[in-house]
């Protein structure tokens, strides 16, 4: 599978785990390295930078905003291999008060 293939199934995943959770999309052409995906879910957000699998190399500045975002509230890299622990995780990060 490749990436976007990717992507479209896991925001159908993350849509039926946060009902209501808004996905979008980033311009890779806006930011050079800014993750693929924000989940906005209530007053929380997260944001998703995927491969097609975890050997994908990564491009310029990906591991700093990945990073940056992080601390900020909850960002990572999410491939088939980690992505029941990182939906997991980030369910937990957007619904806990």
């Amino acid at each position: 599978m490749n990436e976007n293939g990717f992507q479209r199934l896991l925001k159908r995943e993350i849509r039926e785990r946060l009902p209501g959770a808004i996905i979008m999309k980033a311009d890779p052409n806006d930011i050079q390295g800014i993750p693929d995906l924000l989940v906005l879910y209530n007053d929380r957000w997260a944001a998703l930078e995927c491969k097609k699998t975890s050997s994908a190399s990564k491009r310029p500045n990906q591991d700093f905003y990945v990073h940056k975002m992080n601390e900020m509230s909850f960002a990572r890299f999410i491939f088939p291999e980690n992505k029941e622990v990182v939906l997991d995780a980030m369910e937990q990060s957007l619904t806990t008060r």
